[in-house]
């Protein structure tokens, strides 16, 4: 393990001897289950868990003869947007000294930049395979919801998440999303990319003549200003090269933020209750009290992230504020995947910042998880819409710091976004 901390375990996981990704390494973020090797989810619950099973994209991994060198580092249960909140440690930035990785999947992402993988597994609940590629300036792909199987991700909210790639190129992205998209008997969201022709790495061709972007103004105001510079200079890269952008709607974004996080605590509430010391998790002995019991293998197992999601989880379910906070913000969601798809119907693909803000000093946002939790409003409306969306380098601020732009597809429009961010990476 690298002195940036990205790995938890490096235990090697070999694969087969020929397939489409033969020797190539493909780091695995540690809540994607791993057959006879420690699969912790960067918490202090899980650090002597061993999953029976591989995950489907780990099998899939393995056939296509991809050798996985470790499990990546992560924010416990993927919350956080830093990576400074996993039981074993932050995660530097190996593209920003000084500066945390982005998260939750800042792990995957760090071994990617610093060269320790070719190509890495995340997953995305509100922008965690994004942040942390835009953070480290590499490239990230969130899947259409039902692209890639979730069967042996340790869930956090079941109706957002997604496990996607991490690599140096949009091409190699590409290439790893060919092995593990498609459906899985195993999960039964899954489903067959309607229309979907060809492969993804074909897609790949930089030919971005006659392609229409939309550019969603709301996600470029209160942005950094040398972030702002920055995108507007990957965006003239690609007008230059025949595209054509023009100005959209989305009204419903000032409220994504605020909704993501009522849904996704609220389901991470009732997914985290399985961690009880008795069916999962370390033991919180027993002396006769078990509420004692549970108590205390929740206090001892779970960071302080995690109860803080979980209580404000349990409480907008609870009796009384199920409807004026978790069916509000469902309400919201709807609202918020009909702006998107409206928006592209006049539009190929609609293209902002990846992240407002260019990657934090490390120690900076943690005793301000508001502030963290803001800097995910340009990624969390693309999940609670289940649309596709890419980063990929958009260029540095003046200070050397790694700045993303992010691309965002109709409903399994990968082929969209993976050839429009092949023009600028």
């Amino acid at each position: 393990m690298t002195e940036y901390n990205g790995y938890v375990s490096d235990e090697t996981i070999e694969g087969a001897d020929s397939g489409l990704l033969a020797g190539r390494t493909v780091a695995v973020k540690d809540n994607i289950s791993t057959e006879g090797v420690p699969t912790t989810c960067g918490s202090a619950m899980l650090e002597d868990y061993v999953p029976p099973y591989d995950a489907t994209v780990v099998e899939r991994l393995k056939d296509a003869g991809a050798t996985i060198p470790g499990k990546t580092n992560m924010d416990e249960f993927g919350m956080g947007t830093t990576t400074e909140t996993s039981a074993f440690g932050a995660v530097e930035n190996p593209a920003a000294e000084g500066r945390v990785p982005g998260g939750s999947s800042g792990g995957s992402a760090a071994v990617v930049a610093a060269g320790d993988a070719d190509l890495a597994l995340g997953s995305d609940t509100g922008g965690s395979i994004r942040c942390p590629a835009a953070f480290c300036g590499v490239v990230g792909i969130k899947p259409t919801y039902g692209l890639v199987s979730r069967y042996g991700l340790i869930a956090y909210a079941n109706s957002l998440e997604q496990i996607g790639p991490i690599a140096p190129s949009v091409e190699s992205a590409a290439e790893l999303l060919d092995v593990i998209a498609g459906p899985d008997e195993h999960d039964a969201t899954t489903q067959e990319a309607p229309g979907a022709d060809g492969s993804y790495a074909a897609a790949a061709d930089g030919d971005v003549d006659g392609l229409s972007i939309g550019v969603p103004t709301e996600l470029l105001d209160g942005a950094d200003e040398a972030v702002v510079e920055t995108f507007w200079d990957a965006m003239d890269d690609l007008e230059a090269q025949g595209a054509s952008y023009h100005e959209v709607d989305l009204p419903s974004v000032e409220h994504a933020v605020e909704a993501y996080y009522v849904i996704a605590m609220s389901e991470a509430s009732s997914n985290l209750a399985r961690f009880d010391g008795v069916r999962y998790g370390q033991s919180g002995g027993y002396d006769g009290n078990w509420n004692e019991s549970f108590a205390n293998a929740r206090e001892e197992g779970f960071g302080e992230e995690v109860k803080r999601r979980i209580l404000l989880g349990t409480y907008a379910l609870s009796a009384g504020y199920h409807d004026k906070y978790y069916k509000k913000a469902q309400d919201a969601r709807a609202w918020v995947k009909q702006d998107f798809d409206e928006a592209l119907e006049d539009a190929d693909v609609l293209a902002s910042p990846t992240m407002p803000v260019p990657p934090m000093k490390r120690g900076e946002s943690l005793d301000d998880p508001l502030t963290m939790y803001l800097a995910d409003a340009n990624t969390t409306p693309v999940n609670l819409a289940n649309l596709p969306a890419i980063s990929v380098p958009a260029g540095e601020t003046d200070d050397g710091l790694p700045v993303g732009l992010q691309l965002v597809g109709p409903a399994f429009g990968e082929h969209e976004i993976i050839r429009a961010g092949s023009a600028l990476a």
